[in-house]
């Protein structure tokens, strides 16, 4: 009996953008900018004839996409921040949810997104069952 199999693909983007927290009791309350750095990591259990779960390519050029409407952009002001603070932890959520749209079917599925605001501080989201 054959062992279930699971592939998980990684690929990285960057977007430059500003934001300001509204509540924040520190420096953040205040307009800033990050030179961010996306890594969106795919999963599938199957192979095409090729021999891939899904092209790099088409990864990259569906996040692409999204990124695209973040980038050199005030985030305050994309209408999925109207009532939600563009924190990482959104962002990310945000990105996840609109990429995993666009790319779900029987043979992948977004399985988590990363997002760096610097060298040192990520946020992770995935969605999951529990």
């Amino acid at each position: 009996m054959a062992m279930p199999q699971t592939y998980f693909l990684n690929t990285q983007l960057e977007f430059a953008s500003a934001h300001r927290l509204h509540g924040y009791p520190g420096d953040c309350a205040n307009l800033h900018g990050h030179n961010w750095k996306v890594e969106v990591t795919v999963k599938g259990h199957q192979l095409d004839d090729v021999g891939m779960v899904m092209d790099f390519k088409a990864i990259k050029r569906e996040a692409k996409t999204i990124i695209d409407e973040l980038d050199h952009t005030y985030l305050n002001d994309h209408p999925a921040f109207q009532s939600d603070n563009p924190t990482a932890e959104n962002i990310a959520r945000f990105i996840y949810q609109t990429l995993a749209k666009r790319i779900n079917s029987e043979q992948v599925q977004m399985h988590r997104l990363t997002l760096w605001e610097n060298d040192r501080n990520s946020v992770t989201y995935e969605q999951t069952d529990d």
